[in-house]
């Protein structure tokens, strides 16, 4: 069950039929993802260990932005280009199917997520977008991107370089705008999906969209810089030097309180909706770790190749560690509120091997 998202190699780059290093990219987000979720899921902030929530909680706040651009990333590598082709409805329209299944594994995970804890109506007030889950947010976010982007992708194809560079910011200050001016006709649920709501726990297509567009843009410099060590290192270095303008950017805006901030990052102060101190530790942090994915190139995909299994089926990752934390971790041995930090964090960093195996023999399965 590979993404349609996933990405074909270019003339010129490496390996037959993907270009593992996005794969890669997206599995350091989708570990991270599974590393905050598997201690989130089982303990509350208040029992989680000093040492924990700074690096560890705050490394994983990386996750969700590195997630998202990969998705712009993979989109302009593999579908973008192929726009203009006699075929495009056809790849079009699989991706309109890849929103419809991955929107039908978010109402799954989320009765998952929320089945043990509420009641019947709570549960179908969140099916009914009357109110949002938590962990499986993120796929609703994904399942709504996939159901409008690929009408947007010709038209980006063909949009001047220009104005193509600047609509991050551009994106960016029209989603502020709206938060700030404008009520959404009194229905908070609608501005949750579009530019979130501090009540909500969402992940708006036009505030998070803008790490789409830079995704799409970085995807195009990978498209013609990949192919060649020289100019994969070049592109990784650009990125790299843009993660530490962020981060010093971070570090010089917290001033003498930078503990007491990346307390508040470690626990989700200014996530929703982004707040500009929250944003400059993620995208940093996610820039960082996409460079490095662009200068490891296949070489660190293939050595750390649990992760890049992991990124080849972020949906079915989704679904495998969910499930298990919420059914089998949860409900059938019990561990809600009851293990310490210690054993939550090894539990959680097996989890992750555990996808990686899961993934890895359904794939296997699927080949034979």
């Amino acid at each position: 069950m590979n993404s349609p998202t996933s990405t074909p190699a270019q003339p010129g780059s490496p390996g037959h039929g993907r270009i593992e290093a996005i794969d890669f990219a997206r599995g350091l987000a989708v570990c991270l993802m599974i590393l905050s979720h598997g201690v989130n899921g089982l303990l509350q902030f208040e029992d989680f260990s000093d040492w924990g929530m700074v690096p560890v909680h705050a490394i994983t706040k990386f996750s969700s932005s590195l997630f998202i651009m990969v998705f712009g990333v993979a989109l302009a590598v593999a579908f973008v280009p192929k726009t203009g082709t006699p075929d495009w409805p056809r790849r079009r329209n699989r991706l309109l199917w890849r929103g419809l299944v991955v929107l039908f594994w978010y109402k799954v995970l989320t009765v998952v997520e929320l089945y043990a804890q509420h009641d019947r109506e709570a549960i179908v007030d969140t099916l009914l977008y009357r109110n949002f889950p938590s962990y499986a947010e993120i796929l609703g976010f994904y399942a709504i991107a996939l159901l409008w982007i690929p009408w947007l992708l010709p038209l980006w194809a063909r949009t001047p370089a220009l104005l193509r560079w600047a609509s991050p910011v551009l994106l960016a200050l029209a989603s502020w705008w709206l938060l700030e001016h404008f009520d959404f006709w009194g229905i908070p649920q609608l501005q949750a999906l579009l530019v979130e709501h501090p009540d909500y726990y969402t992940w708006g297509q036009l505030s998070r969209g803008p790490l789409v567009l830079l995704g799409l843009l970085i995807g195009g410099l990978v498209l013609r810089y990949y192919g060649r060590v020289r100019t994969r290192l070049a592109l990784a270095g650009v990125l790299a030097l843009a993660a530490v303008a962020l981060l010093v950017a971070f570090r010089v805006l917290a001033g003498g309180d930078l503990d007491e901030q990346l307390q508040a990052i470690a626990r989700n102060a200014g996530k929703h909706p982004p707040e500009l101190m929250f944003m400059l530790f993620s995208l940093g942090g996610a820039l960082g770790l996409l460079s490095l994915a662009i200068a490891g190139g296949e070489l660190l995909a293939r050595a750390l190749r649990p992760v890049t299994i992991i990124g080849s089926d972020a949906l079915m990752a989704f679904i495998f560690h969910l499930t298990v934390i919420f059914v089998l971790f949860r409900e059938v041995l019990g561990y809600l509120h009851s293990v310490s930090y210690a054993f939550a964090l090894a539990l959680s960093l097996g989890l992750i091997a555990a996808t990686a195996a899961w993934i890895w023999l359904l794939q296997r399965i699927q080949r034979r």
